[in-house]
């Protein structure tokens, strides 16, 4: 099978504002080191967003041998309109967690690993202090693989989230810090039910604050959303000091969740990375496939 072979990825049915999935939405077929990859993640116990959040990459990020782990469990405590994880009553913190992920990071030959973990709003330090060890395991482990998280907002605890992650950090890790405002305000109620646009916004720039950080954030596009507002978020983006950031296509996961409003074409794709460049962001994703870790190395 040609690791060019593509597949149409994500629920096709029930989406009559948005019309056919277009030719340009594809992913390609799971081959290279997909089986390694997998065998590895399940070796070590771990959880991975490419699984739990259905991504359409996943296929060509494990043939790659690389995957995005999600910490905390597989269960998250809020219920946002566009996501595939698992809503409900999160078990117990998994202390040995961090271990296991310095483990499997080595075994795999990573030098750059994304972080990222489901909401853990029952948490006094919203599970901040989980994503602080791994990043001590894996410095201890190899001090110069390159690190990005990519966490939730910290709901009432960002000061702790902060200064529990800079500690972890010392004084001159490096690190990609991702908070991902997914959407425009005006669809907040709907796609990002429990969150609040300014929140993000503020742990942003909490992160972006940090010596030897950079800010990362992401958006999803064919939600409902008007060019303007997404250039207006880019604008707040850079106004917090956010550094990175990603633009991809919503595809929905299955019936149960929001529809695909619009399919937004490659050229719009590029007229959003132009402007995003325009306005100074250092790094810039932006087309149907991206997501927010997706080639985060580069």
């Amino acid at each position: 099978m040609s690791r060019d072979t593509l597949i149409p990825v994500f629920d096709h049915s029930a989406q009559p504002n948005a019309g056919r999935m277009p030719a340009w939405v594809r992913q390609s077929l799971a081959e290279g080191d997909y089986a390694a990859t997998a065998k590895t993640v399940s070796a070590h116990s771990l959880h991975t967003v490419c699984e739990e959040a259905r991504c359409p990459n996943r296929g060509e990020c494990w043939s790659r041998g690389t995957a995005t782990f999600m910490l905390l469990g597989d269960t998250c405590t809020r219920a946002c309109g566009f996501c595939a994880v698992k809503t409900g009553r999160p078990g117990t913190v998994d202390s040995d967690e961090p271990r296991r992920v310095a483990e499997a990071v080595l075994g795999m030959g990573l030098d750059y690993v994304v972080l990222t973990s489901v909401n853990r709003d029952e948490l006094p330090d919203g599970g901040a202090g989980i994503f602080a060890e791994t990043l001590r395991e894996l410095r201890q482990r190899k001090p110069a693989i390159g690190i990005e998280v990519l966490t939730p907002d910290f709901r009432g605890c960002q000061e702790q989230a902060i200064e529990l992650l800079s500690a972890a950090l010392g004084a001159d890790g490096q690190l990609v810090w991702g908070h991902n405002v997914e959407t425009v305000p005006s669809l907040y109620q709907t796609v990002r039910k429990g969150a609040k646009y300014d929140r993000s916004l503020r742990l942003l720039q909490l992160a972006a604050a940090l010596p030897h950080v950079e800010a990362k954030s992401a958006l999803m596009l064919g939600l409902g959303e008007g060019f303007d507002e997404v250039v207006a978020v880019l604008r707040d983006l850079r106004a917090v000091g956010v550094e990175r950031v990603a633009l991809g296509q919503y595809l929905r996961p299955t019936r149960y969740h929001l529809p695909v409003l619009e399919y937004v074409t490659p050229e719009q794709f590029q007229r959003y990375g132009e402007a995003a460049k325009e306005l100074g962001f250092s790094w810039v994703k932006a087309g149907p496939m991206v997501r927010s870790s997706y080639h985060a190395e580069e």
